[in-house]
């Protein structure tokens, strides 16, 4: 039982039962070789029960299930669109200027993790059946810590995804490629001295690696994705190259690395048009998914 944290049954009947008895207040799952489970249910299933897996994590067990013909539930129009430009100062910003702010959870948790890891690098390394009690409770320290940052980060997703879908009819994004954008930079060769190595500006990277990750883009656009198709939404993904680096006005369109000046900053070197970063990003995003928007002043 030590060797796997997760079994999934291909089919439910085959070798697991989800109990789905109406009007049953007690909900179990069978397990072969097991049987019956009581489970709490954190909310209703909706559909037909696919696939069944059973999850470890820490002492805990939990019971995932894939359905199939999930009914839909559209939500009334709103007549309302938007482009989001997802950035790291701010998890996101929309064309009409609102700013979600960035709750970065894994910066706050990183002096706890970092001291949870040194613990356990204390103890020299053994298999899992031959680990101590003091170092089985060291790892499930810092696996407690990874799953408070994830549950988190998921719950801010899912809080913020609602949010936009509740609001928005359609609902442009950038097609973010985050595997290319986290990663690290290809060594550079000193042709100076043997086998050395010319600076590369790996340490800023990875500072800035870990902000992409600790951000949750991936995590954040799935959800979003689930939703919107849930509620009878519409995702546009569009190319983000240089959405935030070009004027958003009509007659202008310059783009340019002259016209962020700064950071937070956008000011077209062309016609002199000023306005946050982050926005025109998400201006020109959604004028990249053909949304209609008022003229940008």
């Amino acid at each position: 039982m030590n060797w796997f944290d997760t079994v999934e049954f291909p089919k439910d009947g085959d070798g697991c039962r989800w109990d789905s008895t109406p009007h049953d207040p007690v909900i179990r799952v069978r397990l072969q070789g097991v049987g019956h489970v009581r489970v709490h249910q954190h909310r209703p299933v909706r559909g037909r029960v696919k696939t069944v897996s059973v999850k470890r994590e820490g002492r805990r067990w939990y019971v995932i299930l894939s359905c199939n013909d999930v009914p839909a539930e559209p939500l009334p129009a709103t007549g309302a669109v938007t482009g989001i430009d997802m950035g790291i100062t701010h998890f996101l910003t929309t064309s009409q200027g609102e700013h979600q702010p960035n709750p970065r959870h894994g910066k706050r948790t990183a002096d706890s993790l970092a001291e949870a890891q040194r613990a356990l690098k204390a103890f020299p390394r053994r298999k899992r059946e031959q680990r101590t009690a003091k170092h089985r409770r060291a790892v499930e320290k810092v696996a407690a810590l990874h799953r408070k940052v994830r549950r988190r980060r998921r719950d801010h997703a899912h809080k913020t995804a609602l949010a936009m879908v509740r609001t928005y009819d359609v609902i442009a994004h950038e097609r973010l490629s985050i595997a290319n954008m986290a990663r690290a930079p290809k060594p550079r060769p000193d042709p100076e001295t043997l086998g050395g190595f010319l600076p590369n500006g790996a340490a800023a990277k990875a500072g800035l690696n870990n902000s992409i990750h600790d951000v949750g883009w991936g995590v954040f656009l799935g959800i979003l994705a689930h939703k919107a198709e849930s509620a009878g939404r519409k995702l546009i993904p569009v190319d983000p190259r240089n959405t935030s680096r070009t004027c958003p006005r009509q007659l202008c369109g310059h783009a340019s690395a002259e016209n962020r000046p700064t950071q937070d900053k956008f000011c077209c070197a062309h016609c002199g048009y000023t306005d946050h970063a982050d926005r025109v990003g998400a201006l020109n995003v959604a004028i990249r998914a053909g949304l209609v928007l008022p003229d940008v002043a």
